[in-house]
């Protein structure tokens, strides 16, 4: 009965994901079929008609439980939550991503393990017994797992997952720390934990499996690992 009183902003940033959004819709309405929910869609300027699908998309299950805010071109992850988090209505949000290597079906469990202990933020992850990594070669896993233990290592943030982005915040707690970070794009993901554990909020922790884009290109490369090495410096520098 909790639930109702409770509604949830999924924010959903999207770039050229025109044969992956219809899917990870689909299934956010599968699997939360007794939950308040509006799903923000904050497209970048995609050139392969992502809006459209979107637009079409509205009409199968209404504006106001897919509001499409776009902007006029790609400009990052961090500033993608923010334009999101201005057009959010509900109480929590959710962020995740649009290319379905986070899955739907985590989400009831999300905002239950948040029912149960108050937490702030319920983070995904990757690392602990039930989480998993689906459709990396061996060299990716070891370089998202060496990330995470060198941020870890230096880091401390009583975390096992820094760099996942499939979280459910509440958004009081996700407003005030979205304000004190500075990071773009890789890096944004660890400093809201990093910074929300400095802050002293509760995290709480959902294992789940990643499974690698299904469709399209990976956005991450060698200019993200140098990213992220500087993001972890500044970290350790300034919290």
């Amino acid at each position: 009965m909790e639930q109702k009183k409770n509604k949830y902003s999924i924010i959903v940033p999207t770039y050229n994901e025109r044969l992956n959004i219809a899917l990870v819709i689909y299934l956010v309405f599968k699997h939360l079929p007794d939950v308040d929910f509006e799903i923000i869609v904050v497209d970048d300027g995609s050139p392969d008609g992502t809006q459209d699908i979107v637009k079409q998309l509205q009409k199968v299950y209404g504006e106001d439980h897919i509001l499409l805010r776009p902007r006029a071109r790609k400009l990052g992850l961090g500033t993608a939550y923010i334009h999101g988090l201005k057009h959010a209505s509900g109480n929590f949000v959710v962020i995740m991503d649009a290319d379905l290597s986070h899955h739907p079906k985590y989400l009831p469990r999300f905002i239950k393990k948040q029912m149960e202990t108050g937490a702030s933020i319920v983070t995904g992850t990757r690392y602990v017994t039930g989480g998993g990594v689906h459709g990396w070669n061996l060299m990716r896993k070891l370089t998202s797992r060496g990330a995470n233990v060198l941020a870890q290592t230096l880091l401390w943030p009583g975390v096992s997952d820094l760099t996942g982005s499939f979280r459910l915040y509440q958004k009081s707690a996700l407003e005030d720390i979205i304000s004190s970070c500075v990071s773009k794009g890789y890096v944004f993901q660890m400093e809201m934990i990093v910074r929300a554990s400095r802050k002293g909020y509760r995290i709480e922790e959902v294992p789940i499996t990643f499974v690698d884009r299904v469709f399209g290109s990976s956005k991450l490369g060698g200019s993200e690992i140098v990213e992220y090495l500087k993001g972890l410096l500044y970290l350790l520098v300034t919290t």
